[in-house]
């Protein structure tokens, strides 16, 4: 028989790669708060998962493993995919910047220099 604890933490894995499978922009802060309180329940599931296993737990246990790097996965998916969006924002709004101040760049020091010496 597998033990409670072992099933709910593959429910809570389960539902954690569905919501990082999402790709909504719209609801981005929305799915970061389902993966924090994701996350957080299998911690509170994790100290509940201890041996001796039966070897049908050791079983499920190897098809957790597989779900576990799965999440792994997704979860740097989705932290890849949130960190090009910071960095294509922040390049917007250089990029904006320099059409607002198309001189702010250049060095005013007011010195010539003779490249002829």
């Amino acid at each position: 028989m597998i033990r409670p604890a072992l099933t709910a933490w593959r429910d809570v894995t389960e539902q954690l790669l569905v919501a990082t499978r999402r790709n909504s922009e719209a609801e981005r802060d929305e799915t970061i708060v389902e993966i924090e309180g994701l996350l957080d329940k299998r911690d509170k599931l994790q100290p509940h998962i201890a041996a001796p296993h039966s070897p049908e737990e050791a079983a499920f246990g190897k098809e957790l493993v597989v779900l576990e790097q799965q999440v792994q996965r997704e979860l740097a998916a989705f932290l890849k995919q949130i960190r090009n969006n910071i960095s294509e924002t922040q390049a917007k709004k250089d990029n904006m910047n320099s059409y607002v101040n198309p001189y702010s760049k250049l060095g005013r020091d007011g010195a010539y220099y003779d490249t002829k010496q």
